[in-house]
């Protein structure tokens, strides 16, 4: 990865990170799904009229399903069940290693020895969770939280997938004049490829958790829950949609089709510490021993499971 991708990684996993603390002020006022469903609503509304679609295939339902519905739907009723901002972030990383198995089946990339103990370690962490349910992770939480983990890894990549199909279209039909130009090209192509990708995968995620919410959520789609919501969970509303989803799905996506998963996903252990510091300083959260604990574990298994092993395998995408 270059200097520039590294940075922009660790932005990232920054604004994920501090995100957890602005979805729990958003939830004072809106309930899970409706509130998820604004999010894409505001992330779609009004780019569509302007960024041309991506190709409309199983693989942009698949991203869209994944990384926006079942990833935030779960999420976000995890977080209005109880389960506190710091150790969601700190559970939903655990899509990191699915999403490595993921790579592996799906798109051929290695998996070594030490990544594979990694895991292993990181499931410990997870165990410690597990023995401490209740209070600031309930266990309807915890579960619903493994499922968002689960939804994010095939999100993940889908978004590889139909980020490079994308770019490699576009850049196809360019003239190969010189190699300067070709690159600035290719990187402006793959940032409005990745753009485009998170618009209209959310006007899709819209749709389908819009529905749900009017289902599930029908007491709640009233005028009085908008005029009546706070002033800090519409402005956390703000930052979840524009700084988080807009900003931060588009360079995630841009990243991962600019390299490997492998090299891309190990950034994302940065977010539950990011994530648990600001639930402190903002939500009042307890760090307890077992928290300390759980994050060790899962951030050692993160490391572990990204060292640089000359392993063979199957072999990696560029």
């Amino acid at each position: 990865m270059t200097l520039l991708h590294i940075a922009l990684a660790v932005l990232v996993a920054f604004i994920w990170g501090v995100n957890f603390t602005f979805i729990a002020w958003a939830l004072e006022s809106f309930p899970p799904l409706m509130l998820t469903a604004l999010r894409f609503f505001f992330t779609a509304v009004p780019l569509v009229l302007f960024l041309k679609p991506p190709k409309f295939n199983p693989t942009l339902f698949i991203y869209a399903i994944g990384t926006f519905v079942m990833q935030y739907a779960f999420v976000f009723t995890a977080m209005h069940l109880g389960a506190s901002a710091g150790l969601t972030a700190l559970l939903l990383q655990v899509q990191i290693f699915i999403t490595v198995l993921l790579a592996y089946v799906i798109l051929g990339e290695a998996v070594s020895r030490m990544q594979i103990i990694g895991m292993l370690v990181g499931v410990l962490g997870l165990g410690v969770i597990a023995l401490n349910l209740g209070g600031d992770m309930p266990l309807v939480g915890f579960i619903c939280i493994l499922i968002a983990a689960i939804g994010w890894s095939f999100g993940n990549i889908a978004s590889k997938q139909a980020s490079t199909q994308q770019s490699a279209s576009n850049i196809s039909t360019a003239l190969p004049v010189n190699s300067n130009r070709n690159n600035k090209a290719s990187n402006k192509t793959s940032a409005l490829s990745a753009l485009s990708l998170v618009v209209w995968g959310g006007l899709i995620a819209c749709v389908i958790l819009t529905l749900s919410s009017l289902l599930f959520e029908t007491e709640a789609w009233h005028l009085a829950t908008f005029t009546e919501a706070s002033f800090q969970s519409w402005l956390s509303l703000g930052f979840i949609v524009y700084v988080s989803t807009l900003i931060g799905f588009g360079l995630w996506a841009h990243l991962l089709s600019q390299n490997i998963a492998s090299k891309v996903m190990p950034f994302a252990l940065l977010v539950p510490i990011f994530g648990m510091a600001t639930s402190v300083l903002f939500t009042g959260e307890v760090v307890t021993w077992w928290k300390m604990l759980a994050m060790m574990l899962i951030l050692s298994g993160l490391i572990l499971a990204n060292v640089k092993m000359g392993l063979g395998g199957k072999s990696a995408h560029a």
